[in-house]
């Protein structure tokens, strides 16, 4: 089984920044990219971004680019979503996922592994 642990979500105005953590643990993977999704309210859960295990890939929903970057840290299983210039509409639920290999994951149907999500919330 394998756990993601979202972390460093919280309240943020406008134009402000947050970064969240995601720190996978549980069975031992070889490789494997990390994807991360988001949910507003009422909303359907979405790709916001996502990085294979070398880092060398990223890849982002086209209306995140230039604002959100993601990074790795192989050593502590720890990947990260650097959000910048926030706005209201950045307000969801962020998840990061993966279904245990080094393939970034656009779609939610390909998920295999979630974590529980961390609440970002965007005041204007």
């Amino acid at each position: 089984q394998v756990h993601l642990v979202e972390s460093g979500g919280g309240l943020a105005q406008a134009g402000g920044s947050l970064r969240l953590s995601c720190a996978v643990s549980g069975r031992t993977l070889t490789a494997y990219a990390i994807s991360w999704f988001r949910q507003a309210p009422g909303k359907e859960r979405e790709f916001v971004g996502g990085i294979n295990w070398g880092g060398g890939r990223t890849s982002f929903a086209s209306s995140l680019k230039g604002r959100f970057t993601i990074s790795r840290d192989n050593a502590k299983n720890t990947r990260y979503l650097q959000m910048n210039n926030l706005q209201p509409e950045d307000t969801a639920v962020y998840y990061c996922a993966t279904d245990g290999t080094d393939r970034v994951l656009l779609s939610t149907t390909q998920v295999r592994y979630w974590g529980q999500g961390t609440q970002v919330t965007v005041s204007s």
